[in-house]
This record gives C-alpha cells, structure tokens and sequence, in this order.
C-alpha cells in the first residue's frame, strides 16, 4: 500500500506540488485568523446574581434573599443548574445554563426574571450581575507601589478605584478590574450616647439627617435682564467640616444642634476580612 502511494505520487508530481502548497496557504491563513487561547474555558455557561445587604446573618439571607431568587431562576428557559450560597452580608446566586448557550441571551433572561423577583427582596438589597467573564479569564495582576512613602495604603486604593481601574476597563476585551487589598476610605461618624440624650436626639434622626444632607437639589428659573438663571442647591458632602455643620434639630431656644456636637467625625479605612500582599513584604505602601 505504501509502495503504490509513493508510485502514485512520483507519477503526479505536479498534482501533489499543487495539493502541498495548498495545504501551506490553509497553514498559514489558520495561523493569523483562527483564535486559540492557551487556556481554553470550558467553563459552563453561567451567570452570577451579587446581591448586597450588610449587617445580616447568613440564614437571614438565605431565607430573605438567596431562596427567593433562586426559585425564580428555576423558571428561566434553558438553565441546568441553579446554585445558592449565602455568607454573611452577602448572596450569591450561580444559573448554570445548558451548553451551547449564548452568555448574551443568557444573562438578558436572567435581567427580564431579576425584575420579577425585586418585589419579594428587602428594600435595601439590591441584586446585580457579575461580569460576563469567567475565573479562567483572569489573565493579569499588577501592583500600585509607592517607593518614596507619599502615600498611604488608603490614596492607594482611591488612585486604583477613581483613577486606573477606569483606564484598564476601557482596554477592549476587559469585562472587569478587579481591586483587592489598600484601604476604603470612607467618613466615619461616631456617636457619643451621653450627648445624644444630653440634646434629646435619637439615633435615627442623626442617620436620616445625613442622608437628606447629602444631596443637590433643582429648582426653577429666575429671568434677570433677559437672561434665565438656574437655581439649585448645591449639597453634595465633600469633606469632614461639610458633615459636622449637618444640622440635627433646633433647641428650644433656637440654637440649631449639629453633628459635630454629638459624634466625632473622621475619615478612616473600612472593615477588611482580607489582605494582599506580595512576595511576602506585607501590604504597607503596597496595593
């Protein structure tokens, strides 16, 4: 058999120089157009539901928020799998779906089920998606490091979260920037009991005060010499002093009771249950 191939091809010389350049130009058209990862995701099709609500215990959520939304996905068309897990102030719900199916099409019918089950969750837990990628397309990890000690690991986070983070996500091809240790910055209010009871102000109104303080609000116009001028009002909280001068009740005098005169004000980290580091040198002037 060998022996007549090897014949049959000294006879067509010309027909098996075409067929061999042939091969060489499918070759090299292969190369330079058909995608190949180095690490193939053969990941299931799956969309994850994130769903935020702080301050609760895992079966709380689990029966107020993790339950609900899975039994909703049960119903969407094409799913496998639906899977729940429940941590403490976190939900997360996995909808696995059959392979061959479109990520797309996929997560719009998860959307068109996710407004369906909003009316059964928690007013303050709010359901999102995850990102339209998988663990295996994780493909990058780069450090913001601070040689010359300017800046603390809370700058550092700010300059990744407001800054860099943007830039790379608009790269083509990033679903999402995904940033891990630094330190949160957020504004801490820490109330003293004895002053609250001292100016006879409960708990509740120093929180619903802060949040009706920090806000803009719109009016109308005001017509001046044939020209037409916004009003508005500017109240967005920008810095320390801008909370300590929210403004709580009135005494019965009239003296106006602010937040500085019964909770110390400060800007300070967030709670961390983690930490990032590398090649062992801790996380100092590091994220």
């Amino acid at each position: 058999m060998i022996a007549k191939l090897i014949a049959w091809c000294i006879e067509n010389r010309f027909l098996v120089g075409l067929l061999t350049v042939i091969v060489a130009v499918i070759g090299v058209w292969a190369v330079y157009t058909i995608p190949v990862d180095a690490i193939p995701d053969l990941s299931d099709v799956q969309v994850i539901i994130y769903t935020p609500w702080q301050g609760r215990d895992p079966q709380t959520i689990e029966d107020q928020v993790t339950y609900p939304i899975a039994s909703q996905m049960l119903a969407v068309p094409g799913v496998a799998d639906v899977r729940g897990y429940s941590f403490f102030g976190l939900s997360f719900v996995y909808v696995i779906f059959e392979d061959g199916t479109d990520m797309y099409w996929a997560r719009s019918r998860v959307l068109e089920y996710m407004n369906q089950v909003q009316g059964q969750l928690p007013d303050d837990a709010t359901p999102r998606l995850g990102p339209d990628a998988t663990g295996l397309g994780w493909v990058y990890i780069y450090t913001l490091e601070d040689t010359q000690n300017k800046y603390d690991l809370g700058e550092l986070r700010a300059l990744q979260d407001w800054y860099v983070r943007y830039q790379l996500t608009s790269v083509p091809g990033v679903a999402e920037v995904a940033s891990v240790g630094g330190a949160v910055r957020q504004y801490q209010v820490t109330v003293d009991p004895r002053k609250l009871l001292l100016y006879r102000v409960p708990l509740e109104q120093v929180v619903s005060s802060i949040k009706d303080s920090n806000n803009d609000v719109g009016g109308r116009v005001v017509e001046f010499t044939e020209t037409e001028h916004m009003i508005r009002g500017r109240g967005y909280i920008r810095n320390v002093q801008d909370l300590e001068k929210i403004v709580l009740k009135a005494t019965d005098d009239g003296t106006p009771v602010l937040l500085s005169d019964v909770a110390e004000v400060q800007i300070g980290p967030d709670i961390k249950r983690g930490i990032a580091e590398k090649n062992g040198t801790g996380e100092r002037r590091r994220l």
